[in-house]
């Protein structure tokens, strides 16, 4: 099959285009050869694809999902770690540069609950406290930091479920922050909405351990210190939180986890009930914690140690309810 093209002219202002098929008996009009097609406004043939070719094209691209979504998604969690180990620096660097603009002392502690003598300590996610302790001390860890840390986003994991709704006004206010969706108290409570994050924070903390006997004790000197830990930050990671009993919690998602949903002051993290198939031996999660020299290093569930709150000032009585937040082993080195 042959298809010319002649061009005649009208009226010598244009062309007519006719579209010929050459058979055995000459030329006949391209139309009488496509009955099965539609014309267009132009005056053309229009043909679209066969439903086999669809199918064809369909099963291609269902083949090359198939190979690029689990890339993607694991291309997805590398980039979380690699930005939660940048967050963790950046959280060291701006600690260690307020040591050393403050005669190498670390910042005192928020994650406390009280005033004057009768006080005893939080969970240590705690960003911003109910209130300080002492009119010395602040009771949001932005009141310290700020200067160092704009950007409130490098105070939280990138792997939780979803962002703390008012990170960066809090973050802002510091000691002044008052939740808008929470009642109005009259001074001294006006301001007292804590936030909770999903870092722990360990400078100048304290928490009881079981069978030893001695508490953690967070760094308190640049320099460090007898029977202290370097420990200063690390992922949340922990089990039987009141939030979600009876399981293991952490910040960073791991396989069969679900949510746990966040408040008007607290952060959501990843959650999975500990069945007789789920333990700190079978748990998958890559953990990472920041030391005082500046580094951040990996750990597994299975490096860990269990540490609880204590509800007292001096880390010797255990408080059940928070639940264990697990501390890398290398911590008590």
């Amino acid at each position: 099959m042959v298809v010319v093209v002649e061009k005649n002219p009208i009226n010598n202002q244009g062309h007519k285009f006719s579209v010929k098929h050459k058979g055995r008996k000459g030329f006949a009009p391209l139309e009488a050869c496509c009955e099965g097609g539609q014309r267009g406004s132009a005056g053309l043939v229009l043909t679209g694809f066969t439903l086999f070719e669809l199918l064809v094209v369909l099963g291609i691209v269902s083949v090359l999902m198939g190979i690029l979504l689990p890339v993607l998604g694991k291309a997805r969690r590398k980039a979380g770690l690699l930005l939660c180990m940048r967050n963790q620096r950046e959280i060291l660097r701006a600690v260690n540069l307020f040591a050393t603009d403050n005669e190498g002392t670390y910042p005192e502690s928020v994650a406390t609950i009280g005033a004057g003598s009768v006080w005893h300590w939080a969970e240590p996610t705690t960003m911003t406290g109910c209130m300080a302790r002492s009119p010395q001390i602040h009771r949001s860890v932005s009141a310290y930091l700020r200067s160092y840390i704009e950007d409130a986003s490098i105070m939280f994991c990138p792997s939780a479920p979803s962002k703390y709704k008012y990170l960066q006004q809090a973050w802002d206010a510091g000691d002044e922050w008052d939740n808008p969706e929470t009642p109005t108290l009259p001074p001294p409570l006006s301001a007292a909405d804590p936030v909770k994050g999903t870092y722990c924070f360990y400078w100048n903390y304290m928490g009881y351990l079981e069978g030893r006997e001695y508490p953690f004790k967070g760094p308190r000197y640049l320099a460090g210190g007898r029977g202290r830990s370097r420990l200063l930050v690390s992922d949340y990671f922990g089990y039987d939180h009141w939030r979600s009993r009876n399981a293991y919690g952490s910040c960073e998602r791991f396989k069969g986890a679900n949510i746990a949903e966040g408040s008007l002051v607290s952060s959501a993290y990843w959650s999975v009930i500990n069945s007789g198939e789920v333990g700190l031996d079978t748990l998958k999660i890559k953990l990472h914690g920041g030391y005082a020299d500046g580094h951040v290093e990996r750990y597994g569930p299975a490096e860990v140690t269990p540490m609880w709150v204590s509800i007292a000032s001096d880390g010797t009585v255990r408080n059940t309810i928070p639940g264990i937040f697990y501390l890398p082993r290398d911590a008590l080195h």
